[in-house]
């Protein structure tokens, strides 16, 4: 693209949302630079460089033209026989259509003609004005603050000059107050938001060296910042940054001590400052005896600080703010920080304090006063469901001492939503509830599941660590899962209020990953009240009658995730859907017999022995006979085809089970590939559909026995190319 420069395009604006900014800033960039590409006025080797900091949003963008090239434009009208009359004149409704165009009869001569389907048509040739980039980004801004993925819509007032008294109504993110827009050294004549572009921006509210900033050109627009506004406007520069003070100030601070590792807290306080500059603050010794994760907690929510923690993880005394000042002598802040954040620790203490004068136990009734959902009844009714739900689980999983733990930890899991501390940090529950089990004197493997019991918490989490937590968060994950698929209150969409998807992927990926054996069928049928009735002491009904459907239902919705989780976790659509097609009850084997699927395709035998299998499968379908079960006849096998496919069954079929019910899927599945020839043999040489009833008959038996040895492990017909 000839005669191009650089563009610089800023929004000046008061404080944006810190943990949107990242976002905002990636989004006004790209949007607007694909508006000016797609308007010629850039191209594909425009570089863009966002930038965002707690008052602008900018982009650079490369290689830029003053104005887009011109285009050869050709425009449909209509068919020759509906725009020229029988002398070749135009009629009304092409006259009609080239005004709309600008254009009038004197175009008619030259208008093309072509064939369009079966019609000759006519078009409209000529040579459209490329756009100047004061359109092209007129356009463009206005689009892209438009399309800006903003939290909340603020409204605010815009007071115009002296020649335009009065006010007009804004809506934007935050109030905004000055517009750049350079090519080169050049403003570009755009507005946007009430406001005229211009040269000239703020830096840092206390340490720039003066105000406001004038931009020399596009390119000198984030040195200038940095030199005379104190701003380094690159988000990923001062994130960088930070990552770099954080790990400098930690090693200052003592051997092995590190920041705690928060993605989301670092993103956050990228968005806070506009120059970083990280210090390092302690607190008294004494809050240590506080959990750690109490004290973690209030740092990082309340305070944006990095607390700093030793080689072994625990939390230390000390910790890090990041500043948005840089001071000579920084002593001020420093202890400015330490005396914020020491009530807020003292609160962490006091609540501990407090919590522990009384026992989890004596909370439980008072879970009879915390409604869990209107239908659904109370905490404590839901705590016997789970209950009951956990005891049955462990009796099919372990022992009677795993069921009166499990019990016990499913009786007590909620009781710490009574706390002081859990009011205060609802993120804490079950963190407490196992501090507070510990101080109770309960076992440890009760203590740790009542912390455990909400695990996985999200994508990536860690899984329960023993018996009793898995069996206490699978009781209480499908608790949910049945009460509210019982109710109607499913996820739809995007929408899925109560998070039901990440607790059926929680369920899958403590049955697949903990290897755990037992059938889905009987998790759901531990689930499902026994008369289809949850009662809710407190709601007027007195009891609700569940959707009768509902196992069904939660069985399907299982299935669904499952098979989104196996192919994240590296199996292919095909691998998955041959697996899952048999809706295995036993998720412990499914790593297996997908292993043993992927083997098996790459046998030579694999694609015609699918064929078959599919072939196979759509006669059984169609015959009325099949699927009766009935034995093969021997002595109705008169064709030497039939009779080798039923001796080499008879040889292959028994292997293939017994490999099978070892568990070695794989040799299972290879088993089979001796029957390719006699399969392929069949088919060449036997009519199924017999005119003889019982020959018809005892050769649909002996597909189906072929068929049922061939599926065990996977639908081989979902193979099939």
């Amino acid at each position: 693209m000839a005669d191009t420069q650089n563009l610089l395009v800023e929004l000046f604006v008061e404080e944006l949302p810190p943990k949107a900014l990242r976002t905002l800033g990636t989004a006004f960039a790209d949007t607007l630079a694909a508006d000016l590409r797609s308007q010629g006025v850039a191209d594909g080797h425009s570089e863009i460089t966002p930038y965002a900091t707690p008052r602008r949003l900018a982009v650079h963008l490369t290689h830029v033209a003053a104005k887009a090239g011109d285009q050869a434009v050709r425009t449909k009208l209509m068919p020759v026989k509906v725009g020229l009359d029988a002398a070749g004149n135009p009629t009304p409704p092409l006259l009609k259509k080239l005004r709309a165009l600008g254009q009038d009869a004197s175009v008619v001569p030259h208008l093309a003609r072509a064939l369009d389907g079966k019609n000759e048509t006519l078009f409209y040739e000529h040579v459209a004005a490329g756009q100047t980039l004061q359109h092209a980004l007129q356009h463009a801004l206005a689009g892209a603050i438009a399309k800006l993925p903003i939290p909340k819509v603020m409204t605010y007032q815009l007071q115009h000059g002296t020649a335009q008294p009065g006010w007009d109504s804004v809506q934007f993110v935050r109030p905004a107050h000055g517009l750049v827009a350079l090519h080169g050294a050049e403003v570009v004549a755009v507005t946007a938001l009430g406001l005229s572009a211009g040269r000239t921006t703020h830096g840092h509210r206390f340490e720039a060296e003066h105000d406001p900033i004038e931009i020399p050109n596009a390119d000198a627009y984030a040195e200038t910042l940095r030199r005379h506004g104190a701003v380094i406007a690159s988000y990923a520069e001062r994130r960088a940054l930070i990552a770099a003070q954080l790990k400098a100030v930690a090693a200052r601070a003592g051997v092995g001590l590190a920041p705690i590792q928060d993605d989301a807290l670092l993103d956050e306080v990228t968005a806070l400052v506009e120059r970083p500059n990280a210090l390092l603050c302690q607190f008294e010794h004494k809050f240590l005896g506080v959990p750690q994760e109490c004290l973690i907690l209030t740092m990082k929510a309340n305070q944006k600080y990095f607390p700093l923690l030793d080689a072994a993880g625990k939390l230390t005394n000390q910790f890090i703010v990041v500043s948005n000042v840089t001071p000579a002598d920084p002593s001020a802040i420093v202890s400015g920080n330490e005396r914020v954040v020491r009530p807020r620790l003292a609160d962490a203490q006091f609540f501990y304090d407090q919590d522990r004068k009384q026992t989890l136990a004596s909370r439980v009734p008072g879970l009879a006063k915390v409604v869990y959902h209107n239908e659904l009844g109370t905490q404590a009714e839901r705590s016997e469901r789970v209950r009951a739900i956990a005891r049955a689980i462990a009796a099919h999983l372990g022992d009677a001492e795993l069921a009166q733990q499990s019990d016990r930890a499913a009786a007590l899991a909620k009781a710490d939503l009574l706390t002081g501390m859990v009011g205060e940090f609802p993120e804490l529950q079950g963190v407490m509830g196992r501090y507070y089990a510990l101080h109770d004197g309960l076992p440890e493997a009760v203590a740790d599941a009542i912390e455990d019991h909400y695990k996985p918490r999200f994508s990536g989490d860690t899984l329960p660590r023993g018996d009793v937590g898995t069996v206490v968060a699978l009781a209480d994950k499908l608790e949910t899962l049945v009460g509210l698929f019982g109710i109607g209150a499913l996820p739809s969409g995007e929408k899925d209020p109560f998070a039901l998807r990440r607790h059926a992927l929680g369920v899958i990926r403590m049955l697949v990953e903990k290897r755990l054996a037992i059938a889905l069928s009987a998790l759901l049928a531990a689930a499902w009240p026994a008369d289809g009735l949850i009662r809710v002491v407190s709601a007027a009904q007195g009891e609700r009658r569940l959707d009768p459907h509902t196992p069904d239902l939660v069985k399907t919705f299982l299935y669904e995730r499952l098979s989104g989780y196996l192919r994240d976790n590296g199996y292919s659509a095909q691998e998955v859907d041959a697996v899952l097609a048999l809706r295995p009850e036993r998720f412990d084997h499914l790593r297996a017999q997908l292993d043993a699927v992927r083997a098996f395709v790459q046998l030579p035998e694999a694609p015609a022995l699918a064929a078959a299998n599919k072939r196979i499968g759509n006669i059984l379908k169609k015959s009325a006979a099949a699927g009766a079960g009935t034995a093969v006849d021997a002595a109705l096998l008169r064709e030497p085809a039939e009779q080798a496919l039923h001796a080499a069954l008879q040889q292959v079929v028994p292997e293939a089970n017994a490999r099978f019910d070892a568990g070695d899927y794989t040799a299972s599945l290879q088993t089979l590939a001796a029957l390719r020839t006699p399969v392929d043999a069949f088919f060449d040489g036997v009519m199924v559909n017999a005119e003889d009833p019982a020959q018809r008959a005892n050769r649909l038996a002996l597909l189906e026995t072929l068929h049922r040895a061939m599926n065990r492990v996977a639908d081989l017909a979902r193979l099939a190319g």
